[in-house]
Protein backbone atom coordinates (compact mmCIF):
# COMPACT_ATOMS: atom_id res chain seq x y z
CA UNK A 1 0.00 0.00 0.00
CA UNK A 2 2.92 2.49 -0.13
CA UNK A 3 2.35 5.78 -1.89
CA UNK A 4 -1.36 5.79 -0.79
CA UNK A 5 -2.87 9.05 1.00
CA UNK A 6 -6.72 7.88 1.96
CA UNK A 7 -8.30 4.88 2.94
CA UNK A 8 -12.62 4.70 2.82
CA UNK A 9 -14.76 2.27 4.00
CA UNK A 10 -17.50 1.23 1.25
CA UNK A 11 -19.96 -1.18 1.86
CA UNK A 12 -18.10 -3.16 4.65
CA UNK A 13 -15.03 -3.55 2.23
CA UNK A 14 -11.61 -1.49 2.87
CA UNK A 15 -10.32 0.54 0.14
CA UNK A 16 -7.08 2.58 -0.41
CA UNK A 17 -6.66 5.50 -2.90
CA UNK A 18 -3.55 7.65 -3.27
CA UNK A 19 -1.41 9.79 -6.36
CA UNK A 20 0.03 7.76 -8.59
CA UNK A 21 -1.37 4.48 -7.62
CA UNK A 22 -4.19 2.84 -8.72
CA UNK A 23 -6.97 2.65 -5.76
CA UNK A 24 -7.06 -1.17 -4.48
CA UNK A 25 -9.45 -3.49 -1.96
CA UNK A 26 -7.68 -5.15 0.66
CA UNK A 27 -9.47 -8.28 2.15
CA UNK A 28 -8.51 -8.89 5.73
CA UNK A 29 -6.62 -12.26 5.88
CA UNK A 30 -8.61 -12.72 9.32
CA UNK A 31 -11.67 -12.56 8.05
CA UNK A 32 -11.01 -15.20 4.97
CA UNK A 33 -10.07 -17.80 7.33
CA UNK A 34 -13.17 -17.21 9.37
CA UNK A 35 -15.02 -17.49 6.17
CA UNK A 36 -12.99 -20.39 4.40
CA UNK A 37 -13.76 -22.48 8.47
CA UNK A 38 -18.06 -21.11 8.29
CA UNK A 39 -17.69 -22.90 4.54
CA UNK A 40 -15.99 -25.91 5.90
CA UNK A 41 -18.50 -26.65 9.11
CA UNK A 42 -21.27 -26.06 6.51
CA UNK A 43 -19.93 -28.33 4.14
CA UNK A 44 -19.63 -30.84 6.81
CA UNK A 45 -23.58 -30.37 7.73
CA UNK A 46 -24.83 -29.73 3.99
CA UNK A 47 -26.73 -32.58 4.23
CA UNK A 48 -29.12 -31.65 7.14
CA UNK A 49 -30.14 -28.97 4.20
CA UNK A 50 -30.61 -31.29 1.61
CA UNK A 51 -33.29 -33.88 0.95
CA UNK A 52 -36.94 -34.70 2.03
CA UNK A 53 -36.03 -33.67 5.69
CA UNK A 54 -34.79 -30.13 4.52
CA UNK A 55 -37.96 -29.63 2.58
CA UNK A 56 -39.80 -30.40 5.50
CA UNK A 57 -37.80 -27.91 7.56
CA UNK A 58 -37.86 -25.41 4.74
CA UNK A 59 -42.21 -25.21 5.73
CA UNK A 60 -41.85 -24.67 8.94
CA UNK A 61 -42.83 -21.42 10.51
CA UNK A 62 -38.94 -20.46 11.12
CA UNK A 63 -37.17 -19.69 8.33
CA UNK A 64 -33.90 -21.57 7.93
CA UNK A 65 -30.14 -20.44 7.31
CA UNK A 66 -28.47 -21.42 4.61
CA UNK A 67 -25.56 -20.47 1.78
CA UNK A 68 -22.74 -21.66 3.55
CA UNK A 69 -19.62 -18.87 3.64
CA UNK A 70 -21.87 -16.44 1.67
CA UNK A 71 -24.39 -15.95 4.23
CA UNK A 72 -21.07 -15.52 6.77
CA UNK A 73 -20.95 -11.61 6.99
CA UNK A 74 -17.28 -9.98 7.32
CA UNK A 75 -17.50 -5.85 7.47
CA UNK A 76 -15.30 -3.73 8.40
CA UNK A 77 -16.82 -1.11 10.71
CA UNK A 78 -14.48 1.89 10.84
CA UNK A 79 -10.93 3.05 9.97
CA UNK A 80 -8.49 5.58 11.19
CA UNK A 81 -4.34 6.55 10.69
CA UNK A 82 -1.99 4.02 12.30
CA UNK A 83 0.29 4.56 14.93
CA UNK A 84 3.56 4.58 11.74
CA UNK A 85 3.32 5.91 8.37
CA UNK A 86 1.86 3.87 5.90
CA UNK A 87 0.02 1.74 8.43
CA UNK A 88 -3.74 1.73 8.74
CA UNK A 89 -5.97 0.70 11.12
CA UNK A 90 -9.63 -1.05 11.18
CA UNK A 91 -12.41 -2.36 13.46
CA UNK A 92 -14.14 -5.33 11.73
CA UNK A 93 -17.09 -7.45 12.58
CA UNK A 94 -18.55 -10.67 12.08
CA UNK A 95 -22.07 -11.88 13.50
CA UNK A 96 -19.75 -13.46 16.98
CA UNK A 97 -16.82 -11.27 16.73
CA UNK A 98 -15.24 -7.91 16.70
CA UNK A 99 -12.18 -6.25 16.99
CA UNK A 100 -9.34 -4.22 16.48
CA UNK A 101 -6.34 -4.80 13.83
CA UNK A 102 -3.95 -3.10 11.60
CA UNK A 103 -2.18 -3.49 8.12
CA UNK A 104 1.24 -2.17 7.79
CA UNK A 105 3.18 -0.52 4.34
CA UNK A 106 3.92 -4.24 3.12
CA UNK A 107 0.30 -5.40 3.44
CA UNK A 108 1.28 -7.28 6.79
CA UNK A 109 -2.27 -7.71 9.27
CA UNK A 110 -2.23 -7.57 12.93
CA UNK A 111 -4.78 -8.82 15.10
CA UNK A 112 -4.73 -6.60 17.79
CA UNK A 113 -7.66 -6.90 20.04
CA UNK A 114 -10.88 -8.97 19.64
CA UNK A 115 -14.14 -10.17 22.04
CA UNK A 116 -17.18 -11.75 21.37
CA UNK A 117 -18.64 -9.70 24.45
CA UNK A 118 -19.28 -7.01 22.78
CA UNK A 119 -19.11 -4.32 19.72
CA UNK A 120 -15.82 -2.08 18.89
CA UNK A 121 -16.26 0.49 16.34
CA UNK A 122 -14.91 4.32 16.10
CA UNK A 123 -11.44 3.67 16.69
CA UNK A 124 -8.50 5.68 17.12
CA UNK A 125 -4.96 5.91 17.62
CA UNK A 126 -3.05 8.28 20.00
CA UNK A 127 -0.46 10.92 18.44
CA UNK A 128 2.67 8.77 19.89
CA UNK A 129 0.57 5.50 19.03
CA UNK A 130 0.59 4.22 22.50
CA UNK A 131 -3.16 3.99 23.34
CA UNK A 132 -5.99 3.23 21.16
CA UNK A 133 -9.56 4.90 21.65
CA UNK A 134 -12.86 3.43 20.31
CA UNK A 135 -16.50 3.12 21.11
CA UNK A 136 -17.67 0.20 22.55
CA UNK A 137 -21.81 -0.99 21.81
CA UNK A 138 -23.38 -2.41 24.61
CA UNK A 139 -26.61 -4.61 24.82
CA UNK A 140 -28.86 -1.89 26.57
CA UNK A 141 -27.99 0.33 23.99
CA UNK A 142 -25.71 2.57 25.39
CA UNK A 143 -22.33 3.26 23.94
CA UNK A 144 -18.81 3.69 25.91
CA UNK A 145 -15.70 5.20 24.89
CA UNK A 146 -12.89 2.55 25.85
CA UNK A 147 -9.16 2.80 25.80
CA UNK A 148 -6.23 0.04 25.16
CA UNK A 149 -2.71 -0.06 25.24
CA UNK A 150 -1.18 0.47 21.15
CA UNK A 151 -0.27 -3.36 21.90
CA UNK A 152 -4.01 -4.21 22.42
CA UNK A 153 -3.32 -4.52 26.15
CA UNK A 154 -5.22 -2.77 29.30
CA UNK A 155 -8.39 -2.85 27.94
CA UNK A 156 -10.98 -0.73 30.18
CA UNK A 157 -13.73 1.65 29.70
CA UNK A 158 -13.33 5.30 30.22
CA UNK A 159 -16.43 6.95 30.12
CA UNK A 160 -20.33 5.62 31.59
CA UNK A 161 -23.97 6.26 31.86
CA UNK A 162 -27.19 6.38 29.80
CA UNK A 163 -25.77 7.60 26.76
CA UNK A 164 -24.29 6.67 23.27
CA UNK A 165 -20.52 7.88 23.38
CA UNK A 166 -19.07 7.81 19.52
CA UNK A 167 -16.43 8.99 17.32
CA UNK A 168 -13.44 9.43 19.76
CA UNK A 169 -10.81 11.17 18.67
CA UNK A 170 -6.98 12.71 20.19
CA UNK A 171 -6.78 15.89 21.32
CA UNK A 172 -3.10 17.34 19.45
CA UNK A 173 -0.35 18.25 22.00
CA UNK A 174 -2.07 16.17 24.76
CA UNK A 175 -1.50 12.18 25.35
CA UNK A 176 -4.67 12.03 27.54
CA UNK A 177 -7.60 14.14 26.36
CA UNK A 178 -10.20 12.87 23.89
CA UNK A 179 -13.20 15.14 21.80
CA UNK A 180 -16.25 12.86 21.03
CA UNK A 181 -19.97 12.65 20.02
CA UNK A 182 -22.29 12.05 22.53
CA UNK A 183 -25.91 12.24 23.00
CA UNK A 184 -28.41 10.88 26.35
CA UNK A 185 -30.53 8.47 25.64
CA UNK A 186 -34.49 8.79 26.79
CA UNK A 187 -35.86 5.98 28.61
CA UNK A 188 -39.91 5.46 30.55
CA UNK A 189 -40.38 4.61 34.20
CA UNK A 190 -40.12 1.25 33.02
CA UNK A 191 -36.66 1.61 31.83
CA UNK A 192 -37.33 1.54 27.94
CA UNK A 193 -36.20 2.89 25.14
CA UNK A 194 -37.90 5.86 23.91
CA UNK A 195 -35.41 8.10 22.43
CA UNK A 196 -32.02 9.63 21.78
CA UNK A 197 -31.19 13.54 22.35
CA UNK A 198 -29.08 15.73 19.82
CA UNK A 199 -25.62 14.55 19.88
CA UNK A 200 -23.09 17.09 21.38
CA UNK A 201 -19.39 17.97 21.41
CA UNK A 202 -18.01 16.77 24.37
CA UNK A 203 -14.08 16.60 25.76
CA UNK A 204 -12.90 14.23 28.14
CA UNK A 205 -9.78 14.41 30.19
CA UNK A 206 -9.05 10.83 31.45
CA UNK A 207 -6.11 12.53 33.74
CA UNK A 208 -9.21 14.45 35.41
CA UNK A 209 -11.15 11.83 35.02
CA UNK A 210 -13.53 14.73 33.99
CA UNK A 211 -15.85 15.85 30.72
CA UNK A 212 -16.80 19.16 29.68
CA UNK A 213 -18.79 20.42 26.25
CA UNK A 214 -16.98 21.87 23.77
CA UNK A 215 -20.45 22.70 21.61
CA UNK A 216 -24.01 21.64 21.42
CA UNK A 217 -27.04 22.66 19.85
CA UNK A 218 -30.86 21.80 20.42
CA UNK A 219 -31.49 21.59 16.84
CA UNK A 220 -28.93 19.75 15.33
CA UNK A 221 -26.48 16.70 15.87
CA UNK A 222 -23.04 17.21 15.95
CA UNK A 223 -20.83 14.42 14.63
CA UNK A 224 -17.24 13.51 14.49
CA UNK A 225 -15.54 16.00 16.22
CA UNK A 226 -11.73 16.56 15.60
CA UNK A 227 -9.23 19.16 16.89
CA UNK A 228 -6.63 20.48 14.65
CA UNK A 229 -3.02 20.86 15.49
CA UNK A 230 -4.03 25.49 15.85
CA UNK A 231 -7.23 24.05 18.43
CA UNK A 232 -9.89 24.60 15.88
CA UNK A 233 -12.99 22.43 16.48
CA UNK A 234 -14.13 20.58 13.45
CA UNK A 235 -17.63 18.55 12.97
CA UNK A 236 -20.15 17.80 11.11
CA UNK A 237 -23.70 19.53 11.80
CA UNK A 238 -26.64 17.98 11.27
CA UNK A 239 -30.57 19.06 11.82
CA UNK A 240 -31.86 17.07 14.78
CA UNK A 241 -34.68 15.05 14.16
CA UNK A 242 -36.80 13.86 17.52
CA UNK A 243 -39.00 11.74 15.81
CA UNK A 244 -42.15 14.38 16.15
CA UNK A 245 -44.18 15.28 13.16
CA UNK A 246 -46.63 17.79 12.52
CA UNK A 247 -50.33 16.60 12.02
CA UNK A 248 -52.16 17.26 9.21
CA UNK A 249 -55.80 16.74 9.24
CA UNK A 250 -56.56 15.06 5.71
CA UNK A 251 -54.03 12.18 6.85
CA UNK A 252 -56.15 11.36 9.78
CA UNK A 253 -58.50 9.12 8.33
CA UNK A 254 -55.86 7.34 6.43
CA UNK A 255 -53.79 7.00 9.60
CA UNK A 256 -56.45 5.66 11.37
CA UNK A 257 -57.25 2.60 8.74
CA UNK A 258 -53.17 1.94 8.15
CA UNK A 259 -52.60 2.44 12.15
CA UNK A 260 -52.84 -1.57 12.86
CA UNK A 261 -50.49 -2.74 9.72
CA UNK A 262 -47.88 0.37 10.33
CA UNK A 263 -48.18 -0.27 14.16
CA UNK A 264 -46.79 -3.55 13.44
CA UNK A 265 -44.22 -3.04 10.94
CA UNK A 266 -43.00 -0.51 13.18
CA UNK A 267 -42.23 -2.93 15.99
CA UNK A 268 -40.06 -5.01 13.94
CA UNK A 269 -38.52 -2.36 12.24
CA UNK A 270 -37.66 -1.00 15.70
CA UNK A 271 -35.90 -4.19 17.14
CA UNK A 272 -34.35 -4.87 13.68
CA UNK A 273 -32.96 -1.42 13.60
CA UNK A 274 -31.16 -1.59 17.01
CA UNK A 275 -29.96 -5.41 16.44
CA UNK A 276 -28.35 -4.59 13.15
CA UNK A 277 -26.53 -1.26 14.95
CA UNK A 278 -25.36 -2.95 18.25
CA UNK A 279 -24.87 -6.53 17.16
CA UNK A 280 -24.68 -5.90 12.96
CA UNK A 281 -27.04 -8.89 12.68
CA UNK A 282 -30.92 -8.76 11.51
CA UNK A 283 -33.32 -10.05 13.21
CA UNK A 284 -34.63 -12.29 10.16
CA UNK A 285 -32.13 -15.36 9.47
CA UNK A 286 -32.71 -15.47 6.03
CA UNK A 287 -32.79 -13.31 3.09
CA UNK A 288 -33.24 -13.44 -0.18
CA UNK A 289 -32.48 -11.76 -3.46
CA UNK A 290 -34.96 -8.86 -2.99
CA UNK A 291 -33.49 -8.69 0.23
CA UNK A 292 -29.79 -8.48 -0.18
CA UNK A 293 -30.33 -6.30 -3.41
CA UNK A 294 -32.05 -3.45 -0.83
CA UNK A 295 -28.94 -3.24 1.24
CA UNK A 296 -27.15 -2.51 -1.93
CA UNK A 297 -29.34 0.84 -2.05
CA UNK A 298 -29.31 1.35 1.65
CA UNK A 299 -26.85 2.50 4.16
CA UNK A 300 -27.15 3.14 7.68
CA UNK A 301 -25.10 6.24 8.89
CA UNK A 302 -25.47 7.68 12.11
CA UNK A 303 -28.82 6.28 12.75
CA UNK A 304 -30.28 7.64 9.24
CA UNK A 305 -31.07 5.17 6.71
CA UNK A 306 -30.06 6.45 3.32
CA UNK A 307 -31.53 5.80 0.56
CA UNK A 308 -29.13 5.69 -1.86
CA UNK A 309 -30.91 5.14 -4.80
CA UNK A 310 -33.10 7.80 -4.30
CA UNK A 311 -30.43 10.24 -3.67
CA UNK A 312 -28.27 9.65 -6.91
CA UNK A 313 -31.25 9.69 -8.71
CA UNK A 314 -32.18 13.08 -7.59
CA UNK A 315 -28.93 14.72 -7.88
CA UNK A 316 -28.27 12.62 -11.34
CA UNK A 317 -30.93 14.18 -13.17
CA UNK A 318 -29.04 17.77 -12.33
CA UNK A 319 -26.39 16.51 -14.09
CA UNK A 320 -23.67 15.22 -11.54
CA UNK A 321 -22.03 12.47 -11.70
CA UNK A 322 -21.08 11.87 -8.12
CA UNK A 323 -24.31 13.19 -6.13
CA UNK A 324 -24.39 13.16 -3.06
CA UNK A 325 -26.12 10.76 -0.58
CA UNK A 326 -26.99 13.46 2.60
CA UNK A 327 -28.49 16.79 2.06
CA UNK A 328 -27.00 19.82 1.71
CA UNK A 329 -27.96 20.21 5.45
CA UNK A 330 -25.29 18.33 6.75
CA UNK A 331 -22.06 20.35 7.02
CA UNK A 332 -18.72 20.84 7.67
CA UNK A 333 -18.64 23.34 10.34
CA UNK A 334 -14.84 25.02 12.00
CA UNK A 335 -14.73 26.30 15.68
CA UNK A 336 -11.94 28.73 16.35
CA UNK A 337 -12.04 31.18 18.57
CA UNK A 338 -15.67 31.31 19.41
CA UNK A 339 -16.37 31.88 15.04
CA UNK A 340 -18.44 29.30 13.61
CA UNK A 341 -17.39 28.85 10.20
CA UNK A 342 -18.85 26.56 7.27
CA UNK A 343 -16.19 24.86 5.19
CA UNK A 344 -18.33 22.69 2.92
CA UNK A 345 -21.86 21.11 2.80
CA UNK A 346 -23.16 17.84 1.94
CA UNK A 347 -20.54 15.88 4.26
CA UNK A 348 -21.09 12.40 4.82
CA UNK A 349 -17.61 12.04 6.47
CA UNK A 350 -14.23 13.81 6.93
CA UNK A 351 -10.74 13.62 7.98
CA UNK A 352 -7.77 16.35 8.91
CA UNK A 353 -4.58 15.36 7.68
CA UNK A 354 -1.29 15.87 8.87
CA UNK A 355 0.04 18.66 6.58
CA UNK A 356 -3.60 20.37 7.51
CA UNK A 357 -5.34 19.33 4.69
CA UNK A 358 -9.42 18.49 4.85
CA UNK A 359 -10.41 15.44 3.46
CA UNK A 360 -14.52 14.87 3.25
CA UNK A 361 -16.65 12.99 1.73
CA UNK A 362 -20.37 12.86 0.36
CA UNK A 363 -20.56 9.39 0.27
CA UNK A 364 -20.34 9.31 -3.66
CA UNK A 365 -16.48 10.92 -4.04
CA UNK A 366 -13.84 12.15 -1.80
CA UNK A 367 -12.73 16.38 -1.90
CA UNK A 368 -9.49 17.46 -0.36
CA UNK A 369 -9.19 21.17 0.82
CA UNK A 370 -5.59 21.97 0.94
CA UNK A 371 -4.08 23.86 3.71
CA UNK A 372 -5.01 27.36 3.32
CA UNK A 373 -7.07 26.85 0.87
CA UNK A 374 -11.16 27.32 -0.17
CA UNK A 375 -11.64 25.53 -2.87
CA UNK A 376 -12.05 22.10 -2.54
CA UNK A 377 -10.54 19.38 -5.11
CA UNK A 378 -11.85 16.34 -6.07
CA UNK A 379 -9.55 13.37 -5.39
CA UNK A 380 -11.68 10.24 -6.54
CA UNK A 381 -15.47 8.62 -7.25
CA UNK A 382 -16.67 5.68 -5.61
CA UNK A 383 -19.95 4.28 -4.46
CA UNK A 384 -21.41 4.85 -1.04
CA UNK A 385 -18.36 5.66 0.71
CA UNK A 386 -19.31 5.68 4.41
CA UNK A 387 -15.81 6.82 6.19
CA UNK A 388 -12.88 8.54 4.85
CA UNK A 389 -8.91 8.52 6.54
CA UNK A 390 -6.03 10.54 5.96
CA UNK A 391 -2.93 7.86 6.20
Amino acid sequence: MTGHCLAYVSQGKLHFHGDGVASSTMESPFGRSLRDRAAQIYNRHAWKTQGTSAQFMRGMLWPQRGGGANEFRIAITSVARGRDPGEVMYSLETDEISGVFSVDGNGIETRIFHTADFRVRNIAVSPDGSAIALSVFHNNLTANLAILNGDGSDFREASEGDSVDLSPQWVPGSQRRLVFQSAGLGRDVGGRYTGLGPFAVQQLDLDADAISCLAEDPEADLLRPQVAADGSLYYIRRPYDNGKRKMDPLSIVKDTVLFPFRMSYAIFQFFNFFSMRYSGRPLTTSRGAVERQRDLKQMMIWGNLIDVEEASRHQENQGQDAPSLVPSSWQLVRLKDGVKEVIAKSVLSFDLARDGSILYSNGSAVHQIAPEGSKAERVLVGAMIEQVAAI
